[in-house]
């Protein structure tokens, strides 16, 4: 039985590194799987996250930002996830819908109910089964994120805005803690991904029997 997973975070949690861990531990186990990103996940979607995170002398609307994010993820569904699941194949995506929520949401101060409307209406009732919320403290995160490589759009805005987008995280984990599951990623890589391995272990128990 497939299983989609999604990774969920603010900036500098360590996503790429606990996505490459996951990729790892199914190979070691023999799971066929899929692993792509939002925005973006298809040569289509790819253009749209350029777009998105880029830096322009025009200001983006934030409307702009949200739709634009919900045509990436139509496409990356349509034409990634859905037909891997289909194929019986895993999906780990870094990011889903979640990110919309807490960065549009959230961060940019958009009406949830939008963002619902356009959720059900891209994506219906497909929901990750497991999504891995990497949380630290926001301070934490942008200071490994300034250690990097040039920040993209998102990764310059201000400390206020991310502690927005943390706190919808934290508000969502409480409302689907189903498949939420909170991961410390303010300690070691070793530490992170013992959290992870045993959501993991358990998922491939229970999913590939």
């Amino acid at each position: 039985m497939p299983v989609f997973i999604s990774l969920e975070g603010t900036e500098g949690v360590g996503k790429s590194t606990v996505l490459n861990f996951i990729q790892a531990y199914l190979q070691e186990h023999h799971v066929p799987f899929v692993c792509t990103r939002e925005p973006g996940g298809t040569p289509l979607a790819e253009k749209i996250r350029h777009l998105l995170l880029s830096k322009d002398e025009e200001k983006m609307a934030y409307h702009t930002e949200l739709l634009l994010m919900f045509a990436a993820r139509a496409q990356h569904i349509s034409q990634v996830i859905k037909p891997a699941l289909q194929h019986k194949k895993w999906v780990i995506s870094d990011r889903f819908t979640d990110a919309s929520y807490a960065y549009q949401g959230g961060g940019r101060g958009l009406p949830v109910a939008e963002i619902a409307l356009l959720e059900n209406m891209v994506q219906g009732d497909l929901q990750p089964n497991i999504t891995f919320w990497l949380d630290a403290p926001v301070e934490i995160g942008l200071a490994r994120a300034a250690a990097r490589q040039q920040l993209d759009r998102f990764e310059q805005e201000k400390v206020d805005f991310f502690q927005r987008v943390r706190a919808v995280y934290a508000q969502r984990a409480e409302t689907y803690p189903q498949r939420y599951r909170r991961i410390d990623a303010s300690l070691s890589v070793e530490q992170v991904q013992a959290q992870v391995k045993q959501v993991l272990a358990h998922l491939v128990a229970i999913h590939t029997l």
